[in-house]
């Protein structure tokens, strides 16, 4: 039987993303969606009322208006799911000089330099007059005594110019303002001391208090028990519910590296085991067994604690949606097919927030558990294992391998790597991340009996140690991850083409899907030799946009020279972050030590035709008799420098100021190079300086 006839659900999930996808990227007014949806309703409408044969005859034309009408209502849901829409809107009605009524929405997190927190508008305050409001905004509280104080549920009056979020603006660098907007939250604000009082009055959702009560306390008991070790810690309270403040980020990397970075990243795996072992309990308690109805609710309630306990994040809400639906289904004797439940989640999940369509966990903890389905049994059966146990660890080895298949191009497109050595990770941390996992259930469970509490403690902090120690030493090796992977949408989508019909054609034998595959091959390396011609053929300069500090790159081809402090080639933190991604994107794996066609000297460079003149100190000029003239002019490090005596010696149209100069600085520069016409680019405010040197 074909698919769509067993999994009904995935023919209305079709048409639902296709509505997300086209109304994200079109952005349709909301009198053309009703409009599309009203024309479609009635066209549905009238079918049903020709004679039956006719009906008949025109059923294919049924079917094309359910699907346009699921279209419409994915461009209804997107539409209505941006804040920005609402009347209510707080970014409607604020203006600079506007107070602000915000609830802390979220425990206060502390960071390097201020506490962080999402706050919620309540209200825009101007003058006497209150406008009630909402909408989410990003907020930084400097470090004191007051700020230390904040707790969810407080409401602060704010004042300051709200600053909406923006990229970086380095190629190829995460869409921060996107992923953002997902969110729904539009802007920040670092707010002193003197910026923000707080107000009496609470208002905090009684639920919500008890899931952040809740996760205090489990931090408490994991804290208490295990000991500050940062490593050890911030990986157990990963592992049980997804805290990731503590994580050392040397550690997030290695797991990463090796392929079991959906141990720390609360996942369906979890909530897999989770929903064994309550399935298991609740057959076995007295009171409950007798009653299928009770064992469900109380199975659904855990489950769902837990969910929101994690975060909440997409691929735990998947899994909870999919236990839930096989929950119910063993509570009225009804077993669904796997594909219908795993469409309805999907389905239900898209529905509550079309958003969800973007994020990596969604997307990957559905690829993974389709990756499963289809390729386990196939792979699992190439061998008969006699022993149990060697049978039970083949069984383990078929499972990590097809849950790659699918993931593995996802993967690459988003984190530009691929973890070699992901086979022998998952084989030894998946055990004991098992273990560890149940260990801190009875710890949390058990942490008033001092005694008990302390040697779960133990074991815990040895477990995930060795589990860390493991984990470092498979990320030594040298190839234990191929590294700077670049991948395109339409490449990730050939690449699953011939996945697909690789598979397709190793279980079926039927020479079409080869044909297609090989077709699929063919368009892959095409496009792969054509972006490395591309690669070849450019010639550029970047001033890239990293806080407070200089970093330009000189580029010819795949090579590159860079030229910048010094920090940032011994921090690979800072390297990963804000440098590492563009040169992805733009494929350069070689660096040199001085630019290439081209020379330098005494902070003037000629890269192939262009002129550039590097100004990071103060410096005096005699106007010369004919003015030198330039390309660009890349100011760093806050000289102290006019811009009319710089255009009395240089003719150059086009002034650069890094993100290594102060702001008011740069306005002041920018003021300067508008009283005389000249051309001026702020790298904190407009992103990455590029300069094609060709």
């Amino acid at each position: 039987m074909p698919i769509w006839k067993t999994a009904p659900f995935l023919r209305l999930l079709l048409p639902l993303t296709a509505g997300i996808i086209v109304q994200w990227y079109i952005q349709f007014p909301l009198p053309v969606i009703f409009v599309f949806i009203g024309c479609t309703a009635v066209n549905y409408i009238t079918f049903g009322l020709l004679p039956l044969g006719t009906r008949f005859k025109l059923q294919l034309l049924q079917g094309i208006a359910i699907q346009l009408l699921l279209i419409g209502f994915g461009l209804l849901l997107t539409w209505v799911k941006d804040i920005r829409h609402h009347e209510s809107w707080y970014g409607n009605y604020y203006n600079s000089n506007d107070h602000l009524l915000v609830r802390i929405n979220e425990p206060p997190v502390e960071k390097a330099n201020s506490y962080k927190a999402d706050g919620y508008v309540l209200s825009v305050i101007r003058n006497d007059t209150t406008i009630a409001a909402k909408g989410k905004i990003l907020l930084y509280f400097s470090k004191d005594a007051d700020s230390l104080s904040l707790h969810y549920g407080d409401v602060v009056l704010i004042q300051g110019n709200l600053q909406p979020i923006k990229n970086s603006g380095n190629p190829g660098a995460f869409n921060y303002q996107r992923y953002a907007a997902f969110q729904q939250t539009f802007h920040t604000l670092f707010l002193k001391n003197k910026d923000w009082i707080l107000v009496k009055d609470k208002d905090v959702n009684r639920f919500d208090q008890f899931i952040f009560s809740a996760r205090a306390t489990i931090l408490s008991a994991l804290q208490k028990n295990i000991g500050n070790n940062k490593n050890e810690l911030g990986i157990a309270e990963a592992l049980l519910i997804g805290y990731t403040n503590d994580l050392d980020k040397d550690i997030v990397q290695a797991y990463s590296n090796t392929g079991v970075v959906h141990i720390i990243a609360i996942s369906g795996m979890h909530l897999g085991l989770i929903y064994v072992v309550l399935f298991w309990l609740f057959s076995r308690l007295p009171l409950i067994k007798r009653s299928v109805f009770i064992k469900v609710i109380a199975i659904l309630i855990c489950l769902w604690i837990f969910s929101l306990l994690t975060g909440a994040s997409a691929s735990v809400l998947r899994s909870a949606v999919v236990f839930t639906c096989i929950t119910i289904g063993i509570g009225i004797n009804k077993k669904a097919s796997v594909y219908n439940s795993l469409a309805a989640s999907a389905f239900l999940l898209l529905c509550y927030n079309p958003y969800f369509l973007w994020d990596v966990g969604f997307q990957l903890s559905y690829c993974a558990v389709l990756s499963i389905i289809l390729f386990q049994k196939p792979i699992y059966n190439w061998f008969y294992v006699k022993n149990k146990w060697l049978d039970k660890l083949w069984e383990m080895i078929a499972i990590t391998l097809s849950a790659q298949l699918l993931t593995f191009p996802v993967c690459i497109y988003y984190f530009h790597q691929f973890p070699v050595l992901f086979l022998l990770a998952n084989i030894v941390a998946i055990p004991l991340s098992t273990i560890i996992l149940f260990a801190e259930i009875f710890l949390v469970l058990f942490n008033k009996v001092t005694l008990i509490g302390a040697y779960l403690g133990k074991a815990v902090w040895w477990l995930t140690a060795l589990m860390n120690n493991f984990i470092i030493w498979i990320n030594h090796f040298s190839f234990s991850v191929i590294d700077n992977l670049s991948a395109s949408v339409l490449s990730t989508w050939l690449l699953y083409g011939i996945i697909i019909f690789v598979c397709a054609w190793l279980m079926g034998r039927n020479a079409k899907f080869l044909l297609k595959a090989l077709v699929c091959t063919l368009f892959f390396v095409m496009v792969s030799a054509y972006n490395q011609y591309k690669t070849m053929q450019q010639d550029k300069m970047i001033v890239y946009n990293v806080p407070k500090y200089r970093a330009i790159d000189f580029i010819s081809g795949n090579r590159y020279w860079f030229k910048g402090d010094a920090i940032l080639l011994a921090n690979a933190l800072l390297q990963n972050f804000h440098l590492k991604p563009s040169r992805i994107y733009m494929r350069l794996n070689k660096r040199i030590d001085a630019a290439s066609d081209g020379f330098a000297q005494n902070g003037f460079y000629q890269i192939k035709d262009k002129r550039i003149l590097l100004i990071d100190t103060t410096l005096s000029f005699i106007p010369p008799l004919q003015k030198i003239k330039l390309d660009v002019i890349v100011i760093s490090k806050n000289p102290k420098i006019q811009i009319p005596q710089l255009a009395s010696v240089f003719s150059c149209d086009q002034y650069v100021a890094d993100a290594s100069n102060s702001l008011w600085k740069i306005e002041k520069w920018k003021k300067e190079c508008e009283d005389l016409h000249l051309r001026f680019f702020s790298v904190p405010q407009q992103g990455a300086f590029v300069l094609d040197t060709q």
